[in-house]
């Protein structure tokens, strides 16, 4: 599943980095921290790799 806007790739990213331990989670703020905590890392993964080119910065 891609992701949607520009904004959800990012955190996408930030919950990933925390799944695999690079960055502690307290660091997460918001949906970050959501996904981080109810999605798996292939989903996340999914998301991250996104290209951002034609995605809008946040969804309408």
């Amino acid at each position: 599943m891609p992701a949607k806007s520009k904004a959800q790739q990012k955190a996408a990213g930030a919950a990933l980095s925390a799944k695999r331990g690079e960055t502690p989670k307290k660091e997460l703020k918001g949906a970050s921290r959501e996904m981080a905590a109810s999605m798996s890392e292939k989903e996340l993964e999914e998301l991250a790799a996104t290209k951002r080119k034609s995605l809008p910065d946040k969804k309408k």
